[in-house]
């Protein structure tokens, strides 16, 4: 009785296609949707749960992406409480604009492989 040894089959590599910016894009992607809160809150609680497990320079982007979000809500509620003065009419445009603006950025600084350089910082 002779048994056949075959070799044991090679070791899973991760896939070419699996890039480990996949999380970070998807996110920024889910704050540019044009559907608003429901996919802000999904991206939300995306990057909080893939932060801890990231390497340290897509740690800052999720922890950029965290603030932007809770800064834009704080930016649209004043916003919001100022339309009564009427001077939140012209400031609800600019919250668009600032945090259209600060997914660009991170999403530049993604495609380059590089950290936010200040994560925690309230401007752009």
């Amino acid at each position: 009785m002779t048994q056949s040894l075959e070799p044991p089959p090679p070791p899973s590599t991760p896939s070419p296609l699996v890039d480990e910016r996949q999380m970070a894009l998807i996110i920024y992607i889910l704050f540019l949707a044009p559907l608003g809160g429901l996919t802000h809150v999904i991206g939300l609680i995306m990057a909080y749960v893939a932060r801890d497990s990231a390497p340290p320079w897509l740690q800052s982007h999720y922890t950029y992406l965290i603030r932007t979000f809770w800064m834009g809500l704080l930016y649209f509620v004043i916003a919001l409480v100022l339309c009564a003065l009427l001077i939140g009419f012209a400031l609800l445009p600019l919250v668009f604009l600032w945090f259209i603006v600060r997914c660009a950025v991170g999403l530049m600084r993604l495609f380059r492989n590089e950290a936010i350089p200040h994560p925690e910082t309230w401007t752009i």
